[in-house]
């Protein structure tokens, strides 16, 4: 029995490491749409009240909930990618302990 194939899972799980660099450094593009929106709408509503001479506290909160709310997404996308692949390599040695196991000798 070979090795199992893991490439497809490994290649997400990069991609996926790579999005959450770039979302801790505060890169927009790993961004869903809802995620998008909520970071756009708390730049805008902080540029208003900067803009009348308001404190921005509470759109600076809401800013990095946004920004918490995609690293922990990405995080869980990550956790969830590798759980599926330590399924797989367990299902293939399982597999092959079993064939082997069950030879004449």
């Amino acid at each position: 029995m070979a090795k199992p194939d893991t490439r497809r899972l490994d290649r997400e799980i990069q991609n996926t490491t790579r999005k959450l660099k770039a979302v801790q450094q505060r890169e927009m593009w790993p961004l869903n749409g809802r995620e998008r929106r909520a970071v756009l709408a708390a730049l805008a509503g902080g540029s208003y009240k900067v803009v009348r001479g308001n404190s921005p506290a509470r759109a600076e909160r809401k800013l990095e909930t946004a920004w918490g709310s995609a690293e922990t997404r990405l995080s869980a996308e990550i956790s969830a990618l590798q759980a599926e692949r330590q399924r797989i390599v367990t299902e293939a040695a399982t597999a092959k302990a079993a064939k082997k196991s069950s030879g004449w000798w």
